[in-house]
């Protein structure tokens, strides 16, 4: 019986990883979407797989290898969204491809260390052969650890996000509702109604933003949760960054302009993490916010880092490139603008910036440089003892005492 042809494996392996995007992009895209919104996503990462497998054979071993080495890594980073997903509800739609890929992704690995081994060179002498092995050993480890796995990560970020609604802890009246956004997308979310002619949207998600949503129901206000593109119940594509992403809080506002119990003019924003930045950027482009409190806010593409800090860590420069490449690769579209020029776009908006003493360096770094490029009226406060969007947790009297303070002279008066 003949041994199996490890070339022909790995090109097999490698057509099992195209199908998985292929079925992931066109077959079975994410509700609301279409195969005509992932033609350079879905395309272009096929395109590298089938030429892999074509030209395998005629590759040497060493080159051969080390391509076999990234796309199995990419395989094993598609297969994360089945095993993810699977989690919940258990596999289904392409999730079962996504597993297909996932095992391909390994058996690639794997036939990429075999191929190194046996081509490896032994007729040299053995220090000039360590030597050279050690080098490309240390370059290979930089190589991955600074350009392909921010690259990988960038898939993982964007096709993966929350897939179920959280445990309701609001323990206030709330009705189910759903809007859509301006690209068609419909999203779902819980709304309690205001009681003193005024709403905040608490923004991202049904998570993290109870805690906040009950305080300012305290209040009488009324606040609205919903879940953002490709997140829980709502249709899209997800994206970690957020990028883009302040079309769903134009769609929040629209949805609370129509609201009998929201007076016109008195509707804010509270956005923690990246939901404060995409409320930064919503409140820039367009000023139907009226208030907007940002909580944690960093940076979400190489536009942010290039800006504050410059060449001066340039040693992070090239992991935030390709971290930001591989999400433009995979969402289809460009890195939004930097927040640091948006953020002058706001006025005569009330922006309030809040960040934690201990929160991410990000954060802390960036949110001084956004209060100093926004123009007023505009607050900003280092939460003592605080992590990230633990404003709440660290010093929740006077974190409540402040927000609501914020909101009550921007929307009450």
């Amino acid at each position: 019986m003949s041994k199996p042809n490890p070339t022909l494996v790995a090109r097999v392996a490698a057509a099992v990883v195209a199908l998985h995007i292929l079925d992931d992009s066109f077959f079975q895209p994410q509700p609301g979407t279409s195969a005509g919104d992932h033609l350079v996503s879905g395309l272009l990462p096929v395109a590298v797989l089938l030429a892999f497998v074509v030209y395998a054979p005629r590759l040497k071993a060493g080159l051969r290898a080390s391509a076999a080495a990234v796309l199995g890594l990419f395989g094993v980073a598609t297969g994360i969204e089945a095993v993810y997903y699977s989690r919940y509800d258990g596999p289904s739609g392409d999730d079962f491809t996504g597993f297909a890929a996932l095992a391909a992704g390994l058996l690639l690995i794997a036939i990429a260390a075999w191929t190194l081994w046996t081509a490896r060179r032994t007729g040299t002498p053995p220090l000039r052969r360590w030597v050279r092995r050690t080098l490309i050993a240390v370059g290979a480890a930089a190589a991955l650890y600074v350009l392909v796995l921010p690259f990988l990560a960038s898939y993982v970020l964007t096709h993966t996000a929350r897939a179920y609604v959280p445990r309701d802890r609001l323990g206030v009246a709330h009705e189910n509702v759903s809007f859509r956004t301006a690209d068609g997308l419909r999203l779902r979310g819980w709304y309690v109604p205001s009681t003193n002619g005024a709403a905040v949207i608490s923004f991202p998600g049904r998570a993290g933003t109870q805690k906040p949503a009950r305080m300012l129901a305290r209040h009488g206000y009324g606040v609205l949760l919903f879940d953002r593109r490709g997140e829980g119940k709502s249709d899209g594509d997800p994206n970690a960054f957020g990028w883009h992403g302040y079309r769903d809080v134009d769609a929040a506002v629209r949805y609370l302009r129509q609201r009998p119990d929201v007076k016109q003019g008195r509707i804010g924003g509270l956005g923690l993490s990246v939901g404060g930045e995409m409320m930064l950027e919503a409140a820039a482009r367009s000023h139907l916010l009226r208030a907007v409190v940002s909580e944690g806010a960093g940076e979400r593409s190489i536009r942010e880092y290039v800006h504050v800090h410059g060449s001066g860590t340039w040693q992070a420069i090239p992991s935030y490139a390709a971290l930001s490449a591989g999400t433009t690769l995979f969402t289809g579209s460009a890195p939004p603008p930097s927040l640091t020029d948006l953020v002058r776009r706001i006025s005569p908006t009330p922006v309030f910036f809040v960040y934690g003493e201990h929160g991410q360096e990000g954060e802390r770094s960036l949110n001084p440089t956004y209060y100093r490029e926004a123009r007023e009226p505009k607050l900003i406060w280092r939460v003592p003892a605080s992590g990230h969007t633990g404003g709440i947790d660290a010093r929740p009297v006077e974190y409540e005492r402040r927000i609501t303070g914020f909101f009550n002279r921007a929307l009450l008066r």
